[in-house]
């Protein structure tokens, strides 16, 4: 086969790179496009995937909106001598215009509940979309349920166990707990509206946690001078490591949120409106925890914080939830791997 995989976020990357090399080594011939967004294309590169760089679609709603068309022209001229016969993508609306255009199916994978704009998008145009099943919408015949999270496609321990090493790059010995904290750019279309956590108590947190941790922070945007001195200084593709070591992760990521959880650790969660996956995660394993972005529940998060790094034999009560939870989920990428070869004959 001919495959197409198409990146617009630093996540993607996870998500696909099991699917690429094990489609690679099956003889599949395989072509990686991406947007220019955050640090995916330093992601591609640090794990030595030869890529083409489409650029951007912008940081504004309008901006965004007026780029489809590009970056669907951008696309379709680096595909079109290619030659594929398969789109894979991970809600991406140029994926599904050009297969569409080239007559080819095109395969999507979306979790997130308001990316609303997007599915109106691409919905039309794709062979199929595949969710989770926690996923709280029915997108119709089209779409396809799996018992897992994207983020077990590359946090399964069939593919991903944790690196001690990373212990020594941070520089925390093994007794020594430590937080990774995570703020976003909220620059998102489905993050229009959302303001997450406020400086002051991003502040505070760090004040209150390493009182009982050392802290680490990663950040899409820009950090003040105090909270830049925080900042997590290891290469990106590593962070995984660090979220199975950690004592906690807090902050304002969906995915990193739920990476944790499939790793053991303890997560708090902020947001308005939650994902499905999240919410499965507090209510069915007890792994996560969800709060809104109102200061009263800012303060609340901050609180259960505290209360969780004061736990004693946190971690081993955490990787019990984890065995149970991988009990109950698939292999993701597995999962891929048989459903695109069945898709195509």
């Amino acid at each position: 086969m001919r495959i197409v995989v198409d990146i617009n976020h630093p996540a993607h990357v996870h998500f696909f790179k099991h699917f690429i090399w094990t489609m690679q080594k099956k003889g599949h011939e395989l072509l990686i496009t991406a947007s220019d967004k955050d640090i995916a294309c330093q992601l591609l590169s640090n794990l030595q995937f030869a890529y083409l760089n489409l650029g951007r679609y912008g940081k504004t709603f309008l901006r965004k909106l007026i780029n489809i068309p590009v970056m669907d022209w951008k696309l379709y001229r680096a595909v079109k001598h290619f030659k594929p016969d398969i789109f894979l993508g991970l809600a991406s609306v140029r994926a599904a215009h050009v297969a569409a255009l080239l007559k080819r199916k095109c395969i999507n994978f979306d979790d997130t509940e308001n990316g609303t704009a997007e599915v109106a998008l691409y919905l039309p145009f794709v062979h199929r979309v595949c969710t989770p099943s926690c996923y709280q919408k029915r997108l119709g015949p089209k779409q396809i349920r799996y018992a897992g999270y994207h983020e077990l496609a590359y946090l399964h321990p069939d593919c991903f166990a944790p690196d001690p090493s990373i212990l020594n790059l941070l520089g925390v010995n093994k007794e020594e707990k430590f937080v990774v904290m995570r703020f976003i750019s909220w620059q998102a279309v489905h993050d229009i509206g959302h303001q997450g956590l406020s400086l002051d108590m991003k502040r505070k947190a760090v004040k209150e946690f390493s009182r009982y941790a050392k802290i680490f922070i990663t950040s899409e945007s820009p950090l003040p001078a105090d909270l830049e001195a925080y900042r997590i200084k290891i290469p990106p593709e590593r962070i995984h490591h660090a979220l199975a070591y950690a004592a906690l992760c807090y902050g304002e990521s969906a995915t990193m949120t739920s990476e944790s959880a499939v790793l053991g650790t303890p997560a708090i969660f902020l947001d308005n409106v939650g994902r499905g996956y999240t919410d499965e995660e507090e209510k069915r394993y007890g792994a996560v925890f969800n709060f809104t972005e109102s200061i009263e529940d800012q303060q609340k998060s901050i609180d259960k914080g505290i209360a969780l790094l004061t736990t004693d034999r946190l971690k081993a009560v955490w990787q019990d939830k984890r065995s149970r939870l991988l009990k109950e989920k698939i292999d993701v990428t597995s999962w891929m791997i048989e459903l695109v070869e069945k898709e195509m004959g």
